[in-house]
């Protein structure tokens, strides 16, 4: 569709190629590519509606029915999973019995052989403890670091779920907030140092950066490692969408820093959730070089009791999945190009860079603030609200005001903290033809305002 030449709306999209999908009719879910290989099919939409998934369904119970044509906004993707994670459930599920899972030792084997196969990282079976995921993971570490009511550094724009983390292990955020030079964020060491205190333990530190897509170059990671070790603040490192780098950028591992002291004080989390959209299934696990650390965070009571079939579907993907995963990669920096052109040429209010990592794209929105009076409109909401309400921003106006007028939820940058003014995050893990939906409906809403 041309933009200008009107609306998508929800019904007729889902009544093409998003219920064939669905229905798995005649379109396959791969072919056989010129090279003889498979060539996965993530150009169709998959319609999860119906499937009390947040990112759709929750959105349609917030705002109402047919609200939303296109959900943009938890980090999860749309894509039909990897066959052979599909295959592998289903064996397991032949056996009709759920009792207690002996962590099989291939689980492990197949954990330490993807971070070797694919970035040289070399982990220990003793130096890696198991989870349900990187949050239950995260506040462990904190309990072991962080004594409660003690502070935890986020550099901020971050991961808006790191602050539930905090609070969960009695702590409380000190955002730094990063620099942004020409579009571009950056870490300022000179704001870090100066927000190190003595009740400053743990610092939590996303590579790639969510919201933003920063990858960290591995002078930037050494820099802040440096400064942490100095200042006896231990780095965890959630490096869970590190599978996902744009042409040109190389994701670092922290662990891989030629500094070892730097490594010793640190600990790495890591899941298979975000590269094959595994959420649901809460697996996850953490790793060190530092034996201590790991006995510190295991005598939290941590628990390391993940759900069969998580185990069962990751263990699938970390063994089976590479192919489909690398063909996915790519697709993805397709729709991060797709998005960059679309809103340059048609959507000038809003202005975006090309991340360099991640399924995420932090959009630029400080044009559509002012076009449609979005802080006065806040600033209106917040007027004689209770003290313990919540605050009402200009980028939740936004938010609002897209699912409104284009009928496309996108988050607003406020929830990830400081430095985020002006921004929505986008989640661009989805069919390159819902993403047009999307940026179509948004520029022909926007033409209107």
């Amino acid at each position: 569709m041309i933009p200008g030449e009107g609306r998508f709306d929800r019904r007729a999209f889902l009544g093409g190629a998003c219920s064939i999908a669905v229905a798995g009719g005649d379109l396959p879910l791969l072919a056989a590519d010129a090279s003889g290989g498979d060539k996965f099919d993530f150009d169709t939409p998959y319609n999860r509606f119906g499937t009390d998934c947040v990112k759709w369904d929750a959105q349609v119970r917030r705002y109402g029915k047919d609200s939303i044509v296109a959900g943009m906004g938890i980090s999860d993707t749309d894509f039909r999973t990897c066959p052979a994670i599909t295959k592998a459930l289903a064996e397991r599920l032949k056996h009709e019995n759920w009792g207690y899972l002996d962590m099989p030792k291939s689980f492990l084997e197949a954990i330490i052989g993807w971070n070797k196969r694919r970035y040289g990282i070399d982990i220990h079976p003793d130096r890696m403890l198991l989870s349900t995921g990187v949050h239950p993971s995260i506040v462990s570490a904190l309990r072991a670091f962080s004594p409660p009511g003690s502070k935890v550094l986020l550099l901020t724009p971050a991961y808006d779920g790191f602050f539930g983390d905090i609070a969960a292990a009695g702590c409380k955020p000190e955002e730094c907030p990063l620099k942004r030079v020409g579009g571009r964020y950056q870490i300022d060491l000179e704001t870090l140092d100066r927000h190190i205190t003595r009740d400053t333990n743990s610092l939590i530190l996303c590579n790639p950066n969510n919201p933003t897509g920063n990858v960290w170059a591995p002078e930037d990671l050494t820099a802040v490692g440096e400064l942490c070790t100095k200042r006896r603040v231990v780095v965890l490192v959630d490096e869970i969408h590190c599978d996902f780098v744009t042409k040109g950028q190389k994701y670092t591992p922290y662990c891989l820093l030629s500094n070892r002291e730097v490594v010793m004080n640190s600990v790495t989390f890591k899941s298979a959730s975000k590269s094959f959209s595994l959420s649901a299934m809460k697996c996850g696990w953490m790793y060190s070089d530092n034996p201590d650390y790991l006995a510190r965070i295991a005598s939290t009571g941590h628990s390391g009791d993940i759900n069969t079939l998580g185990v069962v579907a990751a263990r699938a993907a970390l063994t089976e999945g590479e192919d489909w995963l690398n063909q996915l990669v790519g697709y993805i920096d397709g729709n991060h190009d797709f998005v960059e052109s679309f809103l340059r040429k048609n959507v000038p209010l809003i202005q975006y860079a090309k991340a360099q990592g991640t399924y995420l794209a932090w959009l630029d929105v400080s044009g559509v603030v002012a076009k449609i009076g979005a802080k006065q409109q806040a600033a209106e909401a917040n007027r004689g609200r209770a003290a313990a309400a919540r605050t009402v921003t200009a980028e939740m106006i936004v938010q609002d005001y897209l699912v409104k007028e284009a009928k496309v939820q996108i988050n607003a940058g406020s929830a990830y903290g400081l430095s985020a003014e002006g921004h929505m995050r986008m989640n661009i893990g989805t069919s390159r033809r819902t993403l047009e939906v999307a940026l179509t409906n948004v520029a022909s809403a926007l033409r209107r305002a």
